[in-house]
């Protein structure tokens, strides 16, 4: 079984999904006319002002960007980065800021899909993601199933404890017994699962932001105390992502394959997207157009990995700690590289960065798991016993071995990725035409909001109760300050 699974993983990580999800962003960034870089300033300033929303008991954009952004920020931000680079060399990062910038514009277009399709829950909130546009837009209930079993098993049990497991490693030692650790997670965590997507998001809004730029300030700090030798770090991660740091030779095609193959693998295992995960988060929002909420996907893979898994490489590679073979690798480097900067203060930062992400993305991955149970069906005890087993696993992984579990965890998402990519490649044409929408909105000067009734297939195969409060609201004007209206340009 065993010899299975790590066949399949090393098939579907090794080729099969580095094609997809890297020709899924290639041509989502050419049908959107590379909308990542003309609106990403506009993106920054929606993110910005997106806190509020008509009711507070309504989930905000911004809150649900945090909450994606909860789970794409783990372990893998500080452990993956320093594999990628211990196993494919710096020039890993590289490939990791291109297949984020590509994968930006791939995770705008789930995000709208989420959002169109959205399930309103009655109560002010709004639960979707792949799952539900897999049903509603291409009638396909079973790949829904398929997708949200996959999603239930890799994000709501394997990744849960491994992040647990993470954590009671990093806390372990403090003379903290696993046993505690876990039963303190337990606690925590419970208190804001039972609380529902309002406590998930409201937790998020308050932690992810302070967590991402407290280790963003570490990283500054590193970068002055180094600034020197700053131009020479960016020089070794191109010429070593092209091989041209070494002399040529037969090794060279090997350490650029290597670099591409981590970089590239790593990367979209961090920043999540195509994966159908951020969707989930997404499709809570109450936004006045789809493409909001895709704006603030392709920020939160910009965050994730131009940021804060930079902000990892920039402490490795300047810390001078990275030896080839010397079997320092994943936390243990980043760990080292920090103490090495600051003192023995960086073992306590990394401890706590750990805590951290780790939690909200226990709290985060829980919150998916949820809405694609509900999904499959919408059952009271149902829910009750997910939670149950979502907080045994936490337990568990807090005092277990998981190796098995890491392999089974990537099996289950790399299944999903591949059904999610396949229904986003099938709806593209509604990405690009709800798009369209909305740049002839700006161009126009206003503020875009989103109306069902231009779009008859849309407004045929989405839920009656979503996006009608928008069409009984006249257009406003949008504030100069806002948005330019400079279409070509923006």
């Amino acid at each position: 079984m065993n010899e299975f699974i790590s066949g399949t993983n090393n098939l579907l990580w090794g080729s099969v999904l580095i094609y997809l999800l890297l020709g899924a962003g290639i041509l989502f960034t050419i049908r959107t006319r590379f909308v990542q870089f003309r609106r990403f300033g506009l993106a920054a300033r929606t993110m910005m002002d997106s806190r509020n929303t008509d009711s507070s008991q309504q989930i905000s954009p911004f809150q649900a960007f945090c909450t994606s952004l909860a789970a794409r920020i783990g372990t893998g931000n500080i452990a993956g980065v320093a594999v990628a680079i211990y196993l494919g060399g710096p020039g890993a990062i590289f490939w990791m800021w291109l297949i984020a910038l590509l994968g930006m514009a791939t995770s705008l277009a789930e995000n709208i899909l989420a959002q169109i399709y959205k399930t309103n829950n009655g109560d002010g909130t709004y639960r979707g993601g792949p799952a539900y546009y897999m049903q509603k837009a291409l009638g396909q209930r079973w790949m829904g199933i398929a997708f949200s079993i996959s999603l239930i098993i890799a994000f709501g049990f394997a990744f849960n404890s491994v992040q647990s497991n993470s954590i009671a490693a990093a806390f372990t030692g403090y003379g903290m017994a696993p046993e505690y650790i876990g039963i303190g997670l337990i606690l925590v965590s419970g208190v804001v699962i039972f609380g529902g997507i309002r406590a998930i998001a409201k937790v998020a809004e308050m932690i992810v932001p302070v967590m991402a730029m407290g280790y963003l300030a570490v990283a500054l700090v590193i970068v002055a105390m180094n600034i020197s030798e700053l131009p020479a770090v960016f020089a070794l991660i191109v010429k070593s992502a092209f091989g041209l740091e070494i002399a040529m030779g037969g090794g060279v095609g090997y350490m650029v394959s290597q670099a591409m193959m981590q970089g590239i693998k790593r990367g979209l295992f961090s920043n999540e997207a195509g994966m159908g995960s951020a969707p989930n988060a997404a499709a809570t929002a109450h936004s006045t157009h789809p493409v909001t909420q895709g704006m603030m996907g392709m920020l939160g893979v910009f965050m994730d990995t131009l940021v804060v898994c930079t902000a990892t490489a920039a402490i490795i590679l300047m810390s001078g700690m990275l030896e080839p073979d010397s079997g320092l690798t994943g936390v243990a480097l980043t760990q080292a590289a920090l103490s090495h900067e600051i003192g023995p203060w960086g073992g306590h930062l990394i401890a706590i960065a750990i805590l951290l992400f780790s939690f909200t993305s226990i709290i985060a991955n829980y919150y998916y798991g949820e809405s694609n149970l509900l999904f499959i069906k919408n059952s009271k005890p149902l829910l009750m016993l997910y939670r149950l087993a979502v907080l045994g696993m936490v337990y568990w992984g807090s005092i277990g071995n998981l190796p098995v579990v890491w392999a089974f965890a990537d099996l289950s998402m790399g299944t999903m990725a591949l059904i999610n990519i396949a229904a986003i490649l099938l709806l593209s044409g509604i990405v690009v035409q709800v798009l369209k929408d909305f740049d002839e909105q700006i161009a126009d000067g206003v503020v875009p909001v989103f109306d069902r009734k231009k779009f008859p297939f849309l407004d045929k195969t989405m839920d009656k109760d979503v996006w009608q409060e928008q069409n009984t609201s006249e257009t406003e004007p949008c504030p100069v300050s806002e948005v330019k209206v400079r279409p070509a340009t923006e």
